[in-house]
């Protein structure tokens, strides 16, 4: 029984500094499909049932999001309509196994970072996304006749695909996150945004990269075991696919502390 209370409080503790929580709302797909990606992802619109057009969603991110990333929330809160619409639409098409995998990346990142945006805007004005009660775990991102939690998406969906970069790509509405891109992700570029995506986060101010004593993001640390170079895992070896600065393979790395604070420009 000691032993269990003790598992049990171990999970609670990675569960308030990671951005979900492991319970099953938290991580479960609702039954949406996930395909893996197989090999090196190809960008392509031509295997898939459907085209998806992610164009409405692609203007409010070029009219709210600047170069760096940081959100015009206030902003984005008058053309919440448009969001909505956005939204909806996407509930409407709902995916199925006939999608390619490069449409279905591209569906469920920015499903998952429209409706981060939308749940900000909600409670806006607020400092964090950790103000919001359950924001990862509440199940309000609506696709069909289900309802998805933002955990939800990114562990039972996406992470599912086996695609680390996603995790470049997703973002929680902070300021430790990767940037918000200011263009949707399509399948015709998921490739090729995903590695800007990644190439971005790791050489940016969010990791501290030397050779000798890296100082790496917390994501980093929240899903090591996603980040694998020829199907092992291997974080160091990843990094260095994309650093501008190589890290020595031996040496040791800690974790930068993490900032929740709202990314609002």
């Amino acid at each position: 029984m000691k032993s269990f209370i003790k598992f049990y409080g171990i999970l609670l503790l990675f569960a308030f500094t990671s951005c979900t929580l492991f319970t099953a709302a938290g991580i479960t797909s609702q039954g949406q499909p996930t395909k893996e990606v197989d090999g090196k992802l190809t960008s392509t619109t031509a295997n898939s049932a459907v085209n998806i057009d992610h164009s409405a969603w692609d203007n409010l991110l070029k009219k709210y999001v600047n170069d760096k990333g940081f959100v015009d929330y206030e902003g984005f809160k008058t053309d919440e309509a448009k969001l909505k619409d956005y939204l909806t639409m996407l509930s409407k098409n709902e995916p199925n196994d006939d999608w390619s995998v490069q449409e279905l990346l591209a569906y469920y990142i920015n499903l998952y970072n429209a409706a981060t945006i939308q749940l900000i805007i909600e409670k806006y004005p607020t400092k964090s996304i950790k103000d919001i009660k359950s924001p990862w775990t509440k199940s309000f991102v609506k696709v069909g006749d289900r309802k998805l939690s933002l955990g939800g998406i990114e562990n039972g969906v996406l992470r599912k695909m086996d695609e680390p970069r996603i995790h470049f790509a997703i973002n929680c509405a902070s300021f430790s996150c990767p940037k918000l891109r200011r263009d949707a992700y399509t399948a015709a570029k998921i490739n090729e945004q995903l590695d800007v995506a990644a190439k971005e986060f790791i050489n940016s101010d969010k990791n501290e990269i030397s050779e000798n004593n890296p100082k790496l993001s917390k994501i980093f640390d929240f899903y090591t075991g996603d980040f694998k170079v020829n199907g092992k895992k291997n974080l160091i070896a990843y990094i260095n696919k994309y650093s501008n600065t190589k890290i020595n393979p031996n040496t040791k790395y800690t974790f930068l502390e993490y900032d929740w604070s709202l990314n609002e420009q």
